[in-house]
């Protein structure tokens, strides 16, 4: 018999075999998250003409130069310059206009005097200003393209959307940006015991259990940027879950809860491989979440997940999540390790890289155990930041050892899997 797989390895095979998703045009408030097909040229200059950065006045810096207020420059208001208005006067000798923020600069201007260094009758045509100060001489400008120029590659491809990315688009008038589709990830519950929440007097008679790994799921997959798709709850009989997945083929990938363990009641493998299945692995040395399964069917990627709450979330940010990343265009699709102090002693019995959940804190991080960890307590999961991990082997971690961790809220991510 073929030995498991170590976790590291799994997660390795399951990327090399699944691609990004074909490129569209999304409209730009749609596009959050998403990841950029193709690079993105300016087809103009930001700002697109040179204008003001303050209210006050257009001037020029050698009418300005000296001025103080017991000896201010006098000048004369040739134009009003609200923003949006182009002007249509250039300033001279002894002239300003008046302008205001995001007004484009005059021709013969220089320099915006802020109007708070002024003093005058008005500020209407033919009025008078003074300048009671030159500190702004040659400044309180916004140049044309000095954010950006016509022709520069603003983002990259490989890019993920965020507000300030779809901002910068918007100013480009690209409403339709080409990002690669989220996948579609269909979700398949198994078990007789299990019922959805349509069913809440079976759940709190404790007659049934609730499919909580469902809506995990859904949060799980839609917080990695995919489209979750609910295909139900399979019962433990071959043709339910054959008539189930079926109901998945016509998804981007493909992830199953339970029934992937050896009992007798476990019908997946079965009926995957009459239905085609290409399978690449069945179970993994490490724990929470030994029994995980991956292969193809029809050229769709499946994972299977086990049952348990913990499992399914772990094996879930380990194997299905940088799958998801790397369907949405992702190049880096797993998170990173950092470096942690263990704050407490550690025992473990078998011979299986473990993923503990933890909680790490400290300038210099130190990492503690949420309490039991057993694969059914789902309320650890709430607690813990952090999955410490024990390499295969390790029986033994005293306090005070150094480890690894991976971070489940860090956002830096690398291209291979760091465990």
């Amino acid at each position: 018999m073929t030995r498991p797989l170590a976790p590291g390895e799994a997660a390795r095979l399951i990327i090399s075999e699944v691609r990004p998703q074909p490129s569209l045009r999304l409209p730009l408030d749609d596009a959050l998250g998403s990841v950029l097909a193709e690079p993105v040229v300016s087809p103009m200059n930001v700002p697109p003409w040179t204008n003001s950065a303050m209210d006050g006045y257009a001037a020029r810096a050698a009418d300005v130069r000296g001025a103080r207020a017991d000896a201010p420059r006098v000048l004369r208001v040739v134009e009003v310059l609200p923003a949006g208005t182009f002007p249509s006067r250039v300033v001279g000798p002894g002239e300003c206009s008046r302008i205001f923020t995001g007004a484009p600069l005059p021709e013969g201007a220089d320099s915006v005097i802020r109007q708070e260094d002024t003093r005058g009758q008005g500020s209407g045509i033919g009025s008078v200003v003074e300048i009671l100060h030159d500190r702004d001489c040659g400044v309180n400008i916004r140049r044309a393209g000095e954010d950006i120029g016509r022709g520069d590659v603003v983002l990259e491809a490989g890019v993920e959307l965020g507000p300030a990315e779809l901002g910068v688009l918007a100013s480009l008038a690209m409403g339709f940006p080409v990002a690669y589709r989220r996948p579609r990830v269909g979700i398949l519950g198994s078990g007789d015991e299990i019922v959805g929440l349509d069913r809440p007097e079976e759940i709190l008679a404790g007659k049934k259990i609730a499919s909580s790994n469902t809506h995990t799921l859904t949060a799980l997959i839609r917080q990695a940027g995919g489209t979750p798709v609910d295909l139900g709850i399979a019962a433990d009989r071959p043709d339910s879950l054959r008539d189930h997945l079926l109901g998945g083929l016509s998804c981007d990938l493909l992830v199953t809860t339970a029934g992937i363990s050896v009992g007798e009641h476990d019908y997946l493998r079965t009926v995957l491989e009459e239905m085609g299945l290409e399978l690449r692995f069945w179970k993994l040395r490490m724990r929470p979440g030994a029994p995980v399964g991956f292969g193809l069917l029809s050229g769709m990627p499946w994972i299977g997940l086990p049952g348990n709450p913990v499992s399914t979330m772990v094996t879930f940010e380990l194997f299905v999540r940088p799958a998801i990343r790397r369907m949405m265009g992702h190049t880096l699709p797993f998170r990173r390790t950092i470096p942690v102090r263990v704050a407490e002693p550690i025992k473990l019995g078998p011979t299986l890289q473990h993923f503990l959940r933890a909680i790490v804190e400290g300038a210099v991080p130190q990492a503690r155990l949420t309490g039991p960890q057993g694969s059914g307590i789902l309320t650890s999961m709430i607690k813990a930041n952090a999955l410490l991990i024990i390499p295969e082997g390790q029986h033994e971690t005293p306090a005070g050892a150094e480890g690894q961790a991976i971070r489940l809220d860090d956002t830096v991510h690398v291209a291979e899997p760091p465990w």
